[in-house]
């Protein structure tokens, strides 16, 4: 996949592409662009999608927080993953944001991007105010030239959206959404200086301090994760939670305790991979009684974790 941004402008013939914030890249989004890459090899064209680095009402209002599913960095990624040929990085801005449906097909899709093709769902809309909808697109890209194509539902009842996945998650149940993004649900960053309470009770835990700002945090609670660090892959247990039973306030910290792994990771990047959620954060009666519940913890952790390595082999 090529990359079309500010600083990688490739030459490319006419494309057949499609446009959204795509968060998440989930099955919906995945069977959107395979419906552009089939368009595309019919007419024997590149394909593109069309995305921006930062969420459309951010730039409009600069006090909204988005909660989002993925980075810009990983959303690349997961769109590389798709075999899509471009990637094209529009920068939104409050003047795009003023055109008409038919200027941002004419001057950003046809004339700067060379849209040849645009594979859109029915309920789709973009352009100022959002006020049009397919059928006026479908006579813009006559008058413009662009055709314009309505995109196939996601067969099956099953209701995939960045939205419900989302949902998913608040409520800890990171295996429906796994199966909804088609992979399962990451979070990424720095290890940073804990409290260190966990060596002293034999569960010692890495800090993560995630570097997506806005990035969707599962529920409170304890979760089986699959840890990547350094270029291995360790089984592990993650907690997120304000430490109740040791009265840290309302801070949310998220700590990973990684199975058979000796040596310092601070400062060192991870990514903890969900798997499971195995039960909500609470509090104890004292330290005695939480070392006894992390152990229990492990426990199920690791038979949950010999069930994962079924479906892997």
């Amino acid at each position: 996949m090529l990359l079309i941004d500010k600083e990688h402008r490739p030459k490319h013939k006419p494309l057949v592409a499609t446009i959204g914030f795509f968060d998440g890249v989930h099955l919906g989004h995945r069977f959107l662009i395979e419906q552009v890459k089939k368009e595309a090899s019919r007419k024997g064209l590149p394909s593109a999608v069309i995305t921006f680095p930062i969420h459309p009402r951010k730039v409009l209002h600069a006090d909204y927080q988005p909660a989002l599913l993925c980075g810009f960095d990983e959303k690349v990624e997961r769109l590389s993953s798709t075999e899509i040929d471009y990637c094209i990085c529009l920068d939104f801005s409050v003047e795009i944001s003023k055109l008409s449906a038919y200027d941002f097909m004419k001057k950003i899709l046809k004339d700067k991007y060379q849209v040849d093709t645009l594979v859109i769902g029915y309920d789709h809309r973009f352009g100022h105010n959002r006020e049009d909808g397919f059928a006026q697109y479908k006579q813009y890209g006559e008058d413009i030239g662009i055709d314009v194509i309505e995109a196939l539902e996601l067969p099956g009842n099953e209701n995939v959206s960045s939205s419900r996945i989302r949902t998913l998650l608040a409520e800890g149940n990171v295996e429906k959404a796994a199966s909804l993004l088609s992979y399962n649900y990451t979070i990424s960053g720095k290890i940073v200086e804990g409290f260190k309470v966990g060596r002293t009770i034999g569960f010692p835990t890495a800090n993560i301090q995630v570097w997506e700002t806005y990035k969707v945090i599962p529920a409170l609670g304890v979760y089986a994760v699959y840890v990547h660090v350094d270029g291995q892959r360790y089984e592990g247990m993650l907690y997120i939670g304000n430490r109740p039973t040791l009265h840290n306030g309302d801070n949310i910290s998220i700590e990973v305790n990684l199975f058979d792994f000796e040596g310092d990771l601070y400062n060192k990047s991870l990514t903890a991979e969900f798997l499971t959620f195995i039960r909500p954060d609470e509090k104890f009666s004292g330290i005695e009684a939480l070392k006894i519940q992390i152990e229990k913890d492990k426990e199920t952790v690791i038979e949950v974790l010999k069930n994962f390595k079924k479906q892997d082999s």
